[in-house]
């Protein structure tokens, strides 16, 4: 299930770069337990003005996957974002190989 829901959230994506937030290694971890998905993100600062609209779009994602009941995300920068954690795919979708 939290195949399914790695997939849903890919439909999300960062207005600013203009690639999924899954490739843009901003989604920790996910887990699924008795219909809720459980969602650990960052962002890529502290300071972004777009951590609600992301929660937001993160819940109604992972609700369009039909096992999911209630939609848990919780923001983390322990460890924080770097550009390393973006996925090889979004690399190449950005034009970048850093």
């Amino acid at each position: 299930m939290e195949d399914k829901i790695l997939r849903a959230l890919k439909k999300v994506i960062d207005p600013e770069l203009g690639i999924n937030i899954v490739d843009l290694g901003l989604i920790y971890k996910v887990g699924q337990k008795d219909g809720v998905a459980n969602i650990l993100m960052t962002l890529t600062s502290p300071g972004c003005p777009l951590a609600g609209t992301f929660k937001e779009q993160v819940t109604d994602a992972a609700k369009k996957v039909k096992e999911v009941k209630k939609v848990k995300v919780k923001l983390t920068f322990n460890p924080p974002w770097t550009p390393d954690k973006i996925s090889k795919k979004g690399k190449l979708e950005l034009g970048t190989y850093f």
